[in-house]
């Protein structure tokens, strides 16, 4: 490499509303409607713009597959509604003028073993498709089936391929008009293989068969050649060891290498994200030399990693390496993001770098993110968002004009939104929390503390970002008078190895201190009044809520539990589909068990579950409701037809904001809160 990149310093720009008084609530139809654009994205040769919008006509209540000719337009698009059962919910420009959509519908049948749901005996969730169209949208044939026979596939293997989803796009290969990676899984072992696909006459060509402990690791951008394999091998009944293997073209075979093998108890990340054409080298992304993940260089040939790193930042994680996919600067590392309190690019590439800087100059109040570009520059797509602006998509035209493609939510007016910024707060051992907080618009201390909502994100292996709530949830709360604090708790993954590593095993203790621990804060600083909060959280997040409700001494007046996990003993090592996290995320999820302690409820509570939600069953729910309701107040609400991830139905996200507003409002505690 000829350089090295040193991050020492990150500006993050704080929110904050030029209102005087607070805003008047945005009415909940405001965030139950499906964005009026979304998923867009540009064909690599520039000519193509592929996204979703609202079908015309539908209120904003269905989705619709849209295409742009760019070279007009004036034009406008083509546009193509979801069909009655199943719904667009994803697009993607590819190229050799191919489109990929990404559909669903409902599905209720017993699950024949196969599918999220397998374990828990549910049986009402989706199916998935996904499509390959033209930009005319003349014909809709299911991607990657062609020249694949399901010859003595039994029908219910082939309905739990569906439900799984047989085939996905692996890498677009930039450089190969016609040809992509694809992987589509094995009917009689179950196992996915990964081919060569191309796209005009559809034939295949295998690439790697799968089975066994292996999986394939990185493809060659280039060609397609598979560089490195990532495989598991078992030490002991309880414990395994993850090593990376890269291909040596000597022995024509692939070896694993020591400096890349870890145990899988000890949770390091190494992420071989790309491969150096004049070296040889590989980037690494990786925490075993510190406790935020860092960019390093490895030599396959001497064995070893760089004397030092090749980019990293002192306080947060380097999330991704950027690498050039026109012909101009491909395979060429040209910049690289930060997960800080949001997701911050950097690029190094000169003229991306003085494109990228003058955009943010141009929208200095927001985030912006470049998405794809052709190889001259003539056109680039890039995105603007923050805490009070929904996602904006933009067109940058010859490095001058700046066309607006659309906003997802042009309908709300970022006054009514107010501030949001990082904070830091510590907890009663002494561990520093970051978490976002969100204030109505308007708001100052001098007008007293404000009625308070602690939401803690799910996973709980996850993290939230500043930004553009997608949810809808703290938007909608701050806009009724609300603040909303979302901690970044212990267990949360993304934001170092020790508060990461913290929460194993402290389900409903030290991660639960945490969000307690938020509110005394938010006390302690004026915002919160102490007689008026309440937690309200989401899967993990849904747990917390219920685990608050049977916890002694807690700071909060009601709980809103959503799509909870309630029953630690049994979820256990059955909660995913991926062996690998069973086995590493399972063994942590122990602590303090809401269903073994549901005689000491003492807080009214809101529990509320989709109907096809696969992931937290009802039984949940309402096995704890039954606990409870006779304690304590007590309400269970069953959403029909729910999925627990996103995207939900317009109809859902009515139906939940409604309800949670009208609870805070009326039954949260003594006379609402």
């Amino acid at each position: 490499m000829q350089f090295k990149l040193r991050c020492c310093l990150l500006v993050f720009v704080w929110l904050i509303t030029s209102a005087t008084a607070i805003a008047k609530p945005i009415p909940v139809d405001s965030f139950a409607r499906l964005p009026a654009i979304q998923s867009i994205s540009m064909s690599a040769e520039g000519t193509l713009l592929v996204g979703l919008v609202s079908t015309p006509g539908s209120n904003y209540k269905e989705t619709a597959l849209a295409t742009w000719d760019l070279n007009d337009l004036s034009k406008g698009p083509v546009i193509t509604p979801s069909g009655k059962n199943m719904k667009f919910i994803g697009a993607n420009a590819l190229k050799a003028g191919k489109v990929l959509v990404t559909a669903r519908q409902e599905w209720s049948g017993p699950l024949e073993g196969c599918g999220e749901g397998k374990r828990l005996g549910s049986t009402a969730t989706f199916v998935f498709k996904n499509y390959l169209t033209d930009a005319k949208h003349k014909d809709f044939s299911e991607a990657f089936v062609s020249g694949f026979s399901r010859h003595g596939v039994s029908k219910s293997v082939e309905k739990c391929l569906e439900i799984t989803g047989s085939a996905g796009l692996v890498s677009n290969l930039p450089l190969d008009p016609e040809n992509v990676i694809i992987r589509r899984v094995n009917g009689a072992n179950f196992q996915s293989d990964f081919f060569l696909y191309n796209l005009k006459t559809e034939a295949a060509k295998l690439l790697l068969r799968g089975g066994g402990h292996a999986s394939p690791g990185l493809f060659h951008p280039r060609d397609g050649k598979l560089l490195t394999r990532n495989q598991i091998d078992s030490l002991s009944s309880t414990e395994y060891e993850q090593k990376i293997l890269i291909y040596d073209e000597k022995t024509d075979s692939f070896l694993v290498h020591d400096k890349l093998t870890t145990k899988l108890s000890d949770r390091y990340t190494i992420s071989v994200v790309g491969i150096d054409d004049a070296t040889g080298q590989y980037y690494v992304l990786t925490d075993l030399f510190s406790e935020q993940t860092q960019a390093w260089m490895y030599d396959p040939k001497t064995r070893s990693f760089a004397n030092e790193h090749l980019v990293a930042h002192p306080k947060y994680g380097i999330s991704r390496l950027i690498f050039g996919a026109q012909p101009s600067n491909f395979n060429q590392l040209i910049g690289f993001s930060v997960a800080g309190p949001s997701t911050i690019t950097t690029f190094v590439e000169p003229k991306m770098r003085a494109i990228h800087e003058g955009l943010k100059k141009s929208f200095k109040d927001q985030f912006v993110r470049i998405s794809s570009y052709n190889d001259d520059l003539s056109k680039v797509l890039f995105i603007t968002e923050s805490g009070r602006h929904p996602p904006t998509y933009h067109l940058l035209i010859d490095g001058t004009k700046v066309s607006t493609l659309g906003r997802q939510r042009p309908w709300i007016d970022s006054k009514d939104l107010g501030e949001q910024k990082w904070v830091t707060y510590t907890a009663r051992d002494g561990l520093e929390i970051p978490a976002i907080l969100d204030l109505p618009a308007g708001w100052s201390k001098s007008d007293g503390p404000l009625p308070t909502i602690i939401n803690p994100h799910g996973g709980p292996w996850a993290r939230d970002r500043m930004g553009w709530d997608f949810s809808g949830w703290a938007p909608f709360l701050t806009s009724n008078g609300y603040a909303v604090l979302r901690p970044q708790y212990r267990g949360s993954a993304g934001l170092g190895r020790k508060l990461w590593i913290a929460g194993d095993s402290e389900w409903g203790k030290a991660m639960q201190d945490d969000k307690d621990d938020g509110a005394k804060w938010l006390v302690s600083q004026g915002i919160a009044d102490p007689d008026r909060i309440a937690i309200f959280g989401y899967s993990y997040g849904g747990f917390a809520a219920a685990a608050a409700v049977v916890r002694p001494n807690s700071p909060y007046q009601c709980a809103i539990s959503g799509a909870p996990v309630t029953n630690l003993a049994k979820i256990g090592n059955t909660w995913s589909r991926n062996r690998l996290q069973r086995i590493l995320q399972g063994t942590t999820v122990k602590g303090m068990d809401p269903m073994r302690n549901t005689d000491k409820a003492n807080i009214p509570v809101l529990l509320f579950v989709g109907d096809r939600d696969v992931r937290t069953p009802s039984w949940h729910a309402k096995t704890f409701y039954k606990a409870v309701k006779d304690k304590v107040p007590a309400r269970l609400e069953i959403i029909k037809d729910l999925p627990h991830s996103f995207p939900w139905y317009y109809r859902h996200q009515e139906e939940m904001l409604t309800m949670i507003g009208d609870y805070l409002k009326n039954d949260c505690g003594p006379g609402g809160l």
